[in-house]
C-alpha cells in the first residue's frame, strides 16, 4: 500500500503529529511520502524524518500582534496558485491520502476519486467539544478547508464523542524538572514579551521565538531561534510553560506534568476553545492578554501531574494496515481505555 501523507505546515503542532506518525509507520517497516504546505520553504526545520517530502504553497493565515489579521491573511493567500497546485498534484501512484488539515492533496484527492483519511485536532470541532468564538466561516473552514469522507478528530477528553486521544511524540521514561518557565508565544511581539518577563526579575525564562536569529540573553530571559532538539532539551527540563492556544505543545505539556498558563492568539476559535477545554478539565491557566498580574499568580502556583496518554500514534497506524476505515468505535474504547487523568481532572 503506497501512502502520500499531507500536512499543514503552518503551526508546528501540525509537523509534530506528522513526526509521530511518520515513526509508527517505519517502526513497521512502512515508508509513506510526505507533503507539506502553508509555510516558507526556508522557515522549515528538522525536517530530515520526513525524507525526501515535497513542498506545496497551500493556504495558510496570518498573524499581527497576538491577533488573527484577516486583511493580511486574504492578502497573503494566491487561490488561483493553490488552485493550479491542486489541480497538478498527482496521485496516480497512491493507494491512500492521509491528511492533517493540508489542503492542496485534500482536493487533489477529491477530485482524482482517491481515499482520504483526515486526523486532526481541527476534526475534533465536527463533534459536540467544547467551542468558543466559532462563526459560522470558522464550521465551513473546518468541514471544507481540507475534505474527507473519514475524519478523526484529536483531542484531550473524549466528551463522550466518537474521537481519539492526542497524538503526542514526546514521552520520555523519566522526566526532568528545574526551576526554569519555557515561553513560546510566536504569534506575540517579541518587545512585548520581554517587557512581560522582564517584571519577574527572580525568575528564569527560556523563550523560543521565530524572530530570534542568535541565542541572546537580556537579564533573566534566555532567547532562542527556534530549534526541535533545543526546545525539546528545555521543554523536558522546565517547571512550566507560557504559550499560546494550540494542540500539540500543551499535549506534550500535559504528558510531561508541566504546568500549563496560555495566552490564545485573538480571533482564532481553535485556541480559544483549546484553552476554555484545559480550563473546564482544570489542566490550565489562561490570560486574554500578556498580564503581569496573572502571571505572578500562576508561578506561584503548585507543579502539575501528569496525564497518561497511549501509543495514539500506533494504534492509529496498525487501524490503517488493518483497513477497518469505517470503523473507530474499537479503536477509540481501546486508547480511552488506556488513559489515565490526575485526580483533580474536573469530571466532564
Amino acid at each position: 500500500m503506497k501512502i502520500l501523507y499531507g500536512v499543514q505546515g503552518t503551526g508546528n503542532g501540525h509537523i509534530a503529529r506528522a513526526r509521530a506518525m511518520c515513526s509508527a509507520f517505519k517502526q513497521r517497516g512502512i515508508a509513506i511520502d510526505f507533503l507539506f504546505s502553508g509555510r516558507e520553504a526556508n522557515k522549515y526545520f528538522a525536517m530530515d524524518p520526513f525524507g525526501d517530502y515535497q513542498l506545496c504553497r497551500g493556504l495558510t493565515f496570518t498573524a499581527d500582534k497576538g491577533k488573527v489579521s484577516y486583511f493580511k491573511t486574504v492578502m497573503s493567500n494566491n487561490l488561483s496558485c493553490f488552485w493550479r497546485e491542486v489541480t497538478q498534484l498527482d496521485l496516480s501512484e497512491y493507494d491512500l491520502i492521509l491528511n492533517d488539515f493540508e489542503p492542496v492533496s485534500a482536493w487533489a484527492a477529491k477530485r482524482q476519486g482517491k481515499t482520504v483519511i483526515s486526523i486532526s485536532h481541527q476534526n475534533a470541532f465536527r463533534y459536540s467539544v467544547p467551542l468558543r468564538g466559532a462563526s459560522w466561516i470558522d464550521k465551513c473552514v473546518i468541514r471544507y478547508f481540507a475534505p474527507s469522507r473519514r475524519n478523526i478528530g484529536l483531542h484531550w477528553h473524549h466528551f463522550d464523542q466518537p474521537i481519539l486521544p492526542p497524538i503526542v511524540h514526546t514521552q520520555p521514561e523519566e522526566v526532568e524538572s528545574d526551576t526554569s518557565v519555557l515561553v513560546y508565544l510566536p504569534f506575540e511581539n517579541i518587545d512585548d514579551i520581554s517587557d512581560l518577563l522582564l517584571r519577574f526579575s527572580n525568575q528564569a525564562f527560556i523563550c523560543f521565538h521565530p524572530h530570534i536569529i542568535e541565542p541572546t540573553q537580556i537579564e533573566n530571559i534566555h532567547f532562542n531561534p527556534l530549534s526541535f532538539d533545543k526546545f525539546h532539551h528545555y521543554l523536558n527540563r522546565c517547571s512550566g510553560i507560557i504559550a499560546n492556544g494550540g494542540f500539540e505543545l500543551p499535549s506534550e505539556a500535559l504528558t510531561l506534568g508541566k504546568k500549563l498558563l496560555l495566552k490564545p492568539l485573538g480571533g482564532q476559535f481553535e485556541q480559544l476553545s483549546n484553552v476554555a477545554t484545559l480550563e473546564q478539565l482544570g489542566l490550565a491557566s489562561s490570560m486574554e492578554h500578556l498580564d503581569a498580574s496573572v502571571v505572578r499568580r500562576w508561578l506561584d502556583e503548585t507543579p502539575g501531574e501528569r496525564v497518561v496518554y497511549p501509543d495514539v500514534a500506533g494504534a492509529i497506524t496498525d487501524w490503517i494496515l488493518n483497513k477497518e476505515w469505517d470503523n473507530t468505535e474499537q479503536l477509540r474504547q481501546q486508547l480511552w481505555g488506556k488513559v489515565d487523568f490526575p485526580s483533580y481532572v474536573i469530571n466532564v
